[in-house]
C-alpha cells in the first residue's frame, strides 16, 4: 500500500493560480504580426528642410568655396539661391541681398543658441535636484550601498559553494495536526489527535536546456494508512492528500526524464513514481499535496489514479496554441524482469484532449483503458466495493471516460468540476461493474485583500459502484457525499498555513454508517 501514497509531484518552481493554464512544458510558437504600415527601424528619415548644396546646378565639389557653402547651406540653412536652382557664385552681391542672407543665417544661429541655453538650464536644474536628493537621502544611500555589498558577498559565497552549476535543488516539508470524530461504524470509533509530517527533496537538472531530469526523495510517518485504518474509520474516503508512510526512512519516490522534440512535442520517461497524471494534466487547482486540497478524493479526478502503476512513458503534443493531446502508458511491477513494462499484473493507457477556448476556461476530455489481474481499480478515492470492483478477484479490463473543467468567471472566483464513469468487465466470466464519481468546487483567490490566500469549497461523490452483475459483494447500497472547506493563508513566500474541515456523509456509501468529521491544520514549508 505504501507505493500508493508515494507518487505525489514535487513543485520546485511553481506559483499557484486560481485557474490552471496549459502546462508550461511546451510553449506555443511565437509569431510576430506584420508591420507593413510602419517604416522599418533602419529606414531613412524624410524631412522638409531646405535642399542641400548638391542641389545647386552651378556648384561643383572642386569649387574653391564648396566646403564653406556646404556648411552655410546644410548646417546653418543659409543662402537659398535663385528659384531656378542656381547659386550664381560669380555674380555681384548687393547690400540688400547680403543683409537678407546674413539675417537668415543669424536667425538660424540664434535659434540654435536659444535651444542650447534651454538645454543647459534644464540640465543644471536636473543636476541641482539630484544633488538635493543625494544630500537628503545620504544615510539611505549609504545603507543601500552596504546592503548591495552584503548581497554581492553572499552571491560570491553561494557561487563558490553551490551544489551544482547544472542542478537545482528544492524541497517541501509538510507538518499537520489531524483530529477526527464519528464513524463506529465504519471502523472502531474516534481516533486520537495525531501529529504527522511529510518531507520531500527534489533535484532537477538539464543537459541541453530543452530537457529535464528530475529526482525526488521522500520521507513520512503517516503510519498504518492513517484514518483509513480498520481500527479507525476503515474507509479510503478518510485518506488525506499529503499522507505517506516510509517509517521515517528516506526513499526514492520519483525519477523522471522529460525532453522536448521540436517546439510542440514533449516525451516523458518515468521509471519510478509513475501515474497517469504524470503526463495527463489533472486540470485541478487543488492537485498539490502541500498547497491544494486536504483529502485524497478532492484533489483530482480519480480517473488519473487508475491502476497500481509505478513506471511509464508518455507524450504531450501541442496541436495548436489552445489545443493539446496527451497520451500516457504505465504498468505495475515494471521493474520485474519476468514481467517487464508490457506484461504486468496491472497496466493502463490514457488519452486526453485539453482545450483552452478562452483565457479563463480550460477543459479536458479523457479516456483510459486499464487492465488488472485482480479486477481492482486501486484509485483509493471511494468505497471498498467500488475500488475492488466488489472484490471480483479475477482479470478485468476497465474502460473509463472523464471530463474536467476550470472556469474563472470572475477576477477572484474559479468554478471547477470533474466527473468520470468506469466500466469494468471480467475476462473469465460475465461479471461486470459500473462506477461513477464527480465533484464541483468553488475557489476564492486573495480573499480579504491578502495576496496568495485561497478559500475553497469542494463537494462531490467519492467513487461509487452503482451497477453490477455477478459481484461477490454486490453494489453500494446508498449514495455518500464528501465536502471539504479550507483556507490557505500565505504567511510568506515559503510558508503557508491551511486549516480545514472534511465532512463525509454516508461513508462507504452506506446510510447505516455514521458521518465522519475530520479537522486538519497543515503547515507547508518550501525551500
Amino acid at each position: 500500500m505504501q507505493s500508493v501514497f508515494a507518487g505525489f509531484t514535487l513543485l520546485l518552481l511553481a506559483s499557484a493560480s486560481a485557474i490552471a493554464a496549459i502546462p508550461p512544458e511546451i510553449d506555443p510558437i511565437v509569431t510576430v504580426e506584420p508591420t507593413s504600415n510602419r517604416p522599418a527601424i533602419d529606414a531613412p528619415l524624410t524631412t522638409d528642410t531646405v535642399p542641400g548644396i548638391r542641389e545647386f546646378v552651378d556648384v561643383a565639389p572642386d569649387d574653391w568655396a564648396y566646403q564653406a557653402l556646404q556648411r552655410l547651406r546644410e548646417q546653418y540653412q543659409c543662402l537659398e539661391g535663385d528659384r531656378d536652382g542656381r547659386f550664381d557664385g560669380a555674380r555681384s552681391l548687393s547690400r540688400y541681398e547680403f543683409a537678407a542672407g546674413l539675417s537668415q543665417c543669424l536667425q538660424t544661429i540664434e535659434a540654435r543658441f536659444a535651444a542650447l541655453d534651454a538645454a543647459i538650464t534644464a540640465e543644471a536644474e536636473t543636476w541641482q535636484t539630484i544633488q538635493t536628493l543625494q544630500r537628503d537621502f545620504a544615510s539611505e544611500l549609504e545603507d543601500l550601498n552596504g546592503a548591495i555589498e552584503t548581497v554581492e558577498t553572499r552571491l560570491e559565497t553561494i557561487t563558490d559553494q553551490q551544489f551544482s552549476t547544472t542542478t537545482v535543488m528544492g524541497g517541501e516539508a509538510i507538518f499537520s495536526v489531524v483530529g477526527a470524530t464519528g464513524g463506529d461504524p465504519p471502523g472502531n470509533g474516534d481516533p486520537s489527535t495525531t501529529l504527522t509530517y511529510l518531507s520531500r527533496l527534489g533535484f532537477v537538472s538539464s543537459f541541453t536546456g530543452r530537457d529535464r531530469l528530475r529526482l525526488e526523495l521522500l520521507a513520512g510517518n503517516f503510519s498504518d494508512r492513517g484514518l483509513a485504518n480498520p481500527d479507525r474509520f476503515n474507509t479510503d474516503m478518510a485518506l488525506l492528500s499529503f499522507q505517506s508512510d516510509t517509517d521515517s526512512s528516506v526513499r526514492l519516490s520519483k525519477l523522471e526524464y522529460r525532453t522536448a522534440i521540436g517546439d510542440r512535442l514533449v516525451v516523458t520517461f518515468r521509471p519510478v513514481g509513475f501515474s497517469l497524471s504524470s503526463v495527463l494534466t489533472a486540470n485541478s487547482p487543488y492537485f498539490d499535496a502541500g498547497r491544494g486540497s486536504l483529502s485524497r478524493f478532492t484533489e483530482a479526478n480519480p480517473i488519473f489514479k487508475l491502476g497500481s502503476l509505478d513506471a511509464g512513458v508518455g507524450v504531450d503534443w501541442l496541436l495548436a496554441n489552445n489545443l493539446r493531446l496527451q497520451v500516457a502508458y504505465g504498468a505495475g511491477d515494471a521493474a520485474d524482469t519476468q514481467e517487464g513494462l508490457f506484461d504486468t499484473a496491472s497496466s493502463a493507457i490514457g488519452v486526453q484532449l485539453l482545450v483552452k477556448p478562452s483565457p479563463t476556461i480550460l477543459a479536458g476530455l479523457s479516456y483510459v483503458n486499464a487492465y488488472s489481474d485482480t479486477g481492482r481499480l486501486n484509485t483509493f478515492t471511494g468505497s471498498f466495493r467500488a475500488d475492488t470492483t466488489s472484490f471480483l478477484d479475477e482479470p478485468t479490463t476497465t474502460h473509463a471516460i472523464g471530463a474536467t473543467l476550470q472556469w474563472r468567471f470572475a477576477q477572484d472566483l474559479t468554478l471547477g468540476a470533474w466527473g468520470s464513469l468506469m466500466f469494468t468487465d471480467a475476462l473469465n466470466s460475465d461479471a461486470r461493474a459500473t462506477t461513477s464519481t464527480y465533484l464541483v468546487s468553488l475557489g476564492y483567490s486573495d480573499p480579504f485583500g491578502r495576496d496568495g490566500d485561497l478559500l475553497a469549497l469542494l463537494i462531490g461523490q467519492p467513487l461509487r459502484l452503482f451497477d453490477g452483475k455477478d459481484l461477490p459483494f454486490g453494489e453500494d447500497p446508498d449514495v455518500g457525499l464528501q465536502a471539504e472547506l479550507f483556507y490557505r493563508a500565505r504567511l510568506s513566500d515559503r510558508i503557508a498555513l491551511t486549516p480545514g474541515v472534511i465532512w463525509i456523509h454516508n461513508p462507504e456509501h452506506d446510510a447505516d454508517n455514521h458521518d465522519i468529521w475530520i479537522a486538519v491544520l497543515r503547515t507547508t514549508f518550501r525551500f
